[in-house]
């Protein structure tokens, strides 16, 4: 997060590259952990297509840093469901990978999730629906509120609270069947 999120937006709508480039550093892993978690082929290429829409757009918005964080992965997610139209197909699992989670706190979840390995995070992740997957990546790599959340994939808060409780009850039950302790 930064500290002085204001100032930087208002130099990066006139243009400052210096200020564009703090917003982007603050948001790169983070969006690539998202591209990473909903299966994007080629997260680099997605990842510039974001932050090019972004510069693009910081003119227009208009917002705190917390409106500006649900925006940037609104692009992102829109950009995922934009390849899928493209592609016609489910999206390929790609592994996670630990070093881009931008999260300085590691939650329980994710901890207990690496402990797995990557191949078993993608493994439990296709176990859930893809809106179930959509919330729990938002929440939990994106650090998105259940608000922004709603925001972004265009369901009511109501709904991304009940697809995030039940895709968890998903991952706990199919941990517990495997006889991992929870």
């Amino acid at each position: 997060m930064l500290d002085d999120f204001d100032g930087v937006l208002a130099r990066a709508r006139v243009g400052s590259a210096e200020a564009f480039t703090l917003l982007y550093e603050d948001l790169v892993r983070p969006v690539a952990a998202y591209l990473r978690g909903r299966g994007v082929a080629d997260v680099e290429d997605v990842t510039s297509e974001v932050f090019v829409a972004v510069l693009t757009g910081v003119r227009g918005f208009d917002g705190d840093q917390a409106h500006f964080r649900s925006w940037v992965f609104t692009i992102a997610h829109r950009r995922v469901v934009d390849g899928w139209r493209r592609g016609g197909r489910r999206p390929t699992p790609v592994p996670y990978e630990p070093a881009d989670d931008a999260r300085s706190a590691p939650s329980a979840e994710s901890d207990a999730l690496a402990a797995l390995g990557e191949e078993r995070v993608q493994a439990l992740l296709g176990e859930l629906s893809p809106d179930q997957r959509d919330v729990l990546v938002l929440r939990i790599v994106g650090d998105l509120t259940v608000d922004q959340v709603s925001d972004v994939v265009g369901k009511k808060p109501g709904a991304v609270k009940a697809l995030q409780r039940r895709g968890l009850a998903t991952l706990r039950r199919n941990l517990t069947v495997e006889g991992v302790p929870l």
